[in-house]
């Protein structure tokens, strides 16, 4: 989506979230300690274990004894010996130490306390800026704004630390006071705001509206312990029974919790219908099954996915494919069929350990292949052949899918190429900083509706050629319209609220309208669906 594009210079702290988030997650795992075994095990290999025990803890003396500098015990167990031997195992299997595990508790949750806004390094010096307020949070109401530079929290310099050590510098039990110093380009000197620490939602779904009249766009951003609340809250808000299209976002969704994935395919699906069911080692088959809702089977659907929707996003859209209940645009998924049981361990440490395999309704396994595929390969490298031709399956209607590589959509959409144009402008990270520089010297209120005009445009023209775009006035004509569009989203963020923003960017989205051209397939499915279950119906 073009709202991506304004995060071109922050991948890394999308790296950083997907990582903490992008498991599958089964329910419920109980407190263990490093060292308790799950199950009973021969002689023979409790002999075998007790050996290669004992050959670590000598080689770790060896290290301990003689290495050049202070040996770390935690960076050598935790950063080394546990990530060693889970990455032995599979890609998905982590060990979090205890901020990592709080992180992902925190994720799962859905909220945090703290003044409600998104910050990341400034380009150029590195320093912590704020790239955007969240709506509604304290950090709106004061006023804080994209491309503020912090100096200061609570009296203490920042502008030297991490974008992690500044977030956890603002976070804090809520209804504590902090005070944040900031410098602004408009301003003579730094500004100083008095802040009260509030209850952070963070929101998987989100946004939730009508981009034409009966037809409703729905964005999930990950799916948490709410994640199913959240769909049906907006769906309600909406007015589910007015719906008459879906348009359901899955693209960038790295997963979460498999109940969480499970609820929300069921709204959609007839009560008892299978969503997913998985099976490991040490665990039985075990089907989950949709509870049905009073509304969720009345309209057609289209899912939009992408390379980077996985795991419980999988799930969803696999179940939604399988029953012929969706059809499915963009490209083929990421491909992870595993799930991970989460093991609390001792020093609030944790455990993800993949323990199953998942299957979709009709059968089919979607884990990628990650053999002899280095760590970063597998989650950034090009994909190998996404389909197992010996995995070969139907959907309900007879449809012929796939196992192997990910969910392979009903209708491939193959994004505009980016040209070098806007290559440019985006890795000068344009956008952005023209919005800080002209609402410097003007009113950040601008009318609801709002789009630049021609004269804002040639600015902007000119901002580019001083700030050493290189282009040509063809590359300008060629490329003015989406110009005019991603400057329009850039600046309402500022003006209105990065929620408002995300709209604009959904209305210009081309796989978005390609997803509404696409209804009356979705519409034929649904058809062809019911039609199929009444004559079931009627021959029993």
């Amino acid at each position: 989506m073009s709202s991506q594009r304004r995060y071109l210079l922050f991948v890394p702290l999308f790296l950083v979230a997907c990582a903490l988030v992008g498991g599958l997650f089964g329910p419920g795992a109980q407190r263990v300690s490093a060292a308790s075994p799950q199950h009973n095990a021969s002689a023979t290999s409790d002999d075998d274990l007790k050996a290669s025990i004992e050959s670590f803890t000598k080689v770790y003396d060896v290290v301990d004894q003689n290495y050049a500098d202070k040996l770390s015990a935690d960076k050598a167990i935790y950063k080394g010996a546990i990530p060693g031997m889970l990455r032995t195992l599979d890609p998905h299997s982590n060990f979090f130490d205890p901020k990592e595990f709080a992180g992902l508790r925190e994720e799962q949750h859905g909220m945090y306390f703290g003044i409600g806004m998104l910050i990341g390094a400034q380009p150029r010096t590195g320093k912590p800026m704020v790239i955007h307020p969240f709506g509604g949070s304290p950090a709106y109401k004061a006023g804080l704004r994209p491309g503020d530079i912090l100096l200061e929290v609570n009296d203490k310099r920042v502008d030297n630390l991490s974008t992690t050590e500044v977030a956890d510098l603002l976070r804090g039990p809520k209804g504590t006071k902090v005070q944040v110093v900031v410098n602004r380009d408009s301003a003579s000197k730094p500004i100083t705001f008095n802040l009260v620490r509030g209850e952070i939602p963070r929101n998987s779904v989100d946004t939730a509206f009508w981009i034409r009249p009966g037809i409703a766009y729905m964005r999930i951003q990950s799916f948490t312990e709410t994640t199913s609340k959240e769909v049906e809250d907006n769906l309600k808000a909406l007015g589910e029974p007015n719906i008459k299209g879906l348009i359901l976002d899955l693209r960038e969704n790295p997963g979460g919790l498999l109940q969480e994935g499970v609820a929300v395919a069921g709204h959609w699906l007839d009560r008892g219908q299978v969503v997913v069911s998985h099976k490991g080692r040490a665990y039985s088959e075990k089907p989950y099954l949709a509870k049905g809702s009073t509304y969720g089977e009345s309209y057609p659907i289209v899912v939009l996915v992408n390379r980077y929707s996985a795991s419980a996003a999988e799930i969803v859209a696999g179940a939604l494919q399988d029953h012929d209940r969706a059809w499915i645009l963009g490209d083929t998924t990421f491909g992870k069929g595993l799930v991970q049981t989460v093991y609390p361990l001792s020093d609030n440490t944790g455990l993800a350990l993949t323990t199953q395999h998942y299957y979709t309704p009709s059968g089919r396994l979607i884990q990628r292949d990650y053999s002899n595929v280095s760590f970063l390969d597998y989650y950034y490298g090009k994909r190998a052949q996404a389909n197992n031709p010996t995995d070969v399956k139907q959907t309900d209607l007879g449809r012929v899918v796939y196992g192997g590589g990910g969910i392979t959509p009903d209708e491939k959409f193959d994004a505009p190429k980016t040209d070098a144009f806007e290559v440019s402008v985006l890795r000068k990270n344009a956008f952005f900083n023209f919005s800080n520089h002209y609402f410097s010297t003007h009113d950040t209120k601008l009318a609801q509706g709002w789009a630049p005009s021609e004269d804002l445009l040639n600015d902007f023209h000119d901002y580019l050629m001083k700030n050493g775009v290189d282009f040509t006035e063809a590359d300008w004509t060629r490329d003015h319209s989406w110009l005019r569009d991603e400057l329009r989203q850039e600046m309402y963020v500022t003006a209105f609220s990065y929620e408002d923003s995300q709209k604009i960017a959904v209305e210009q989205d081309l796989e978005v309208q390609k997803a509404m051209d696409a209804l009356p397939k979705a519409a034929h499915l649904l058809a062809e669906a019911k039609n199929r279950y009444e004559k079931q119906r009627a021959s029993r």
